[in-house]
């Protein structure tokens, strides 16, 4: 018998449909936050400004850490799973900026040609 005092099986499959939905949930989270680091990374690159910044990571990690103790979830686990997804972004962030650039020389070379007599 199960914990709940019906169909195991019937409880286990519960168990995961609820699972699934919360994958569903965290993968449409995470595109949303991608979306969002997206628009950051264009607009550092158009600025010039660094795809990293230290300081706003720290303060996000303490942050989280702080969230996930509340939420009763592991510090550690959470400070992990930021990292990873901070240094995700900072590559696309980095990517953002050399397509930025690359753009930036071939227009720049193209009003170059216009200009020639």
């Amino acid at each position: 018998m199960a914990a709940g005092g019906g169909d195991p099986v019937a409880e286990l499959s519960a168990l995961r449909q609820s699972i699934d939905n919360i994958d569903m949930a965290l993968v449409a989270m995470l595109a949303e936050r991608f979306r969002c680091t997206k628009a950051v990374g264009e607009l550092k690159a158009r600025y010039k400004m660094p795809p990293a910044d230290p300081d706003r990571e720290a303060r996000q990690i303490a942050r989280l850490r702080e969230l996930a103790r509340n939420a009763r979830l592991d510090p550690d686990f959470a400070e992990k799973f930021l990292n990873f997804i901070i240094r995700e972004v900072i590559r696309h962030h980095e990517a953002i900026a050399r397509d930025d650039a690359a753009h930036a020389d071939v227009a720049r070379e193209s009003a170059a040609v216009e200009a020639r007599p």
